[in-house]
């Protein structure tokens, strides 16, 4: 029996710190290259999704986080130019590592305002749902 065809799943991680704001990676490739996005890559295959948010999230950023709840599941057929792809969203605390950019991230930081800020994907979405969008676009 052939295997079905599905959507590729993800996982994104939502870093967030009273302090600090919440961590975006500027992109360094196609799809959205040089936009800023949370966190976040496929799963791979044997790899659960929190294990995904957390290798993703240190593989882009540096940064080890620990998932502490699920914000929610983004199955848009037209969210990712690439395909169909459904995403995992964690919210995820710090628990240690320096932040830095790396694998495909061009650039990560943390960000305290997203005013004039061009997010990729449906990720403004996310952090409106979140409840980050409204206190985050006041500054930078």
């Amino acid at each position: 029996m052939p295997a079905p065809v599905t959507p590729r799943l993800t996982a994104d991680a939502v870093i967030v710190d009273p302090a600090r704001g919440v961590v975006l990676i500027r992109r360094g490739h196609p799809p959205f290259q040089g936009r800023w996005a949370l966190p976040g890559g496929f799963v791979k295959i044997g790899e659960s999704c929190e294990a995904a948010c957390v290798r993703e999230a240190r593989e882009e950023t540096g940064l080890e986080v620990e998932p502490v709840a699920l914000l929610g599941v983004y199955s848009g057929p037209g969210r990712d130019p690439r395909g169909h792809t459904v995403s995992t969203v964690y919210l995820c605390r710090v628990t240690g590592g320096a932040i830095a950019g790396g694998d495909d991230a061009a650039e990560a930081r943390w960000f305290a305002g997203l005013a004039g800020i061009e997010l990729a994907f449906d990720h403004e979405r996310i952090l409106a749902d979140a409840a980050l969008l409204p206190r985050l676009s006041r500054g930078r």
